[in-house]
């Protein structure tokens, strides 16, 4: 009949459930690669020293510069058609657009969407060196 016996099976399974969990606790999630035997760290993660992470960030006139370029390229090409947020400008990125495009358009009748191409690179780039010839935009951080 069975009675009178100590129930072994649930702490025995609970003690095996708690062990288990300590140990991928211990190991972390996704610990899959050769672990370096100094650090801990995965080798795949680890950079030599002296090298980046990551590639340094892009400078705001450089930014700019490219946004506006590719935008009024979209806009005069009648691709597309947003408002500055969408195309993820400020609102005087979106004014430098709007005029890069306006002497884009004048150049292109003038003497083909070629030179409108340059004109769009090279006004873009000026317009944005000069809002951010201190580093940030002249009009303000909103502007």
């Amino acid at each position: 009949m069975g009675t009178g016996g100590t129930p072994w099976r649930g702490p025995v399974l609970g003690l095996a459930l708690l062990a288990g969990a300590l140990t991928v606790g211990a190991t972390g999630c996704g610990g899959s690669g050769a672990q370096s035997g100094t650090t801990g760290v995965p080798e795949a993660t680890r950079t030599a020293p002296g090298t980046r992470s990551s590639p340094p960030a892009t400078e705001p006139e450089d930014l700019c510069a490219r946004l506006v370029a590719h935008w009024s390229r979209k806009v005069l090409d009648e691709d597309t058609y947003g408002d500055y947020q969408s195309m993820g400008l400020s609102d005087g990125q979106y004014e430098i657009l709007m005029d890069v495009v306006d002497a884009a358009r004048a150049e292109q009748r003038r003497e083909g969407s070629r030179a409108a191409g340059e004109l769009i690179d090279r006004t873009a780039r000026e317009r944005c060196e000069e809002r951010y010839r201190n580093g940030n935009p002249t009009g303000g951080p909103w502007s």
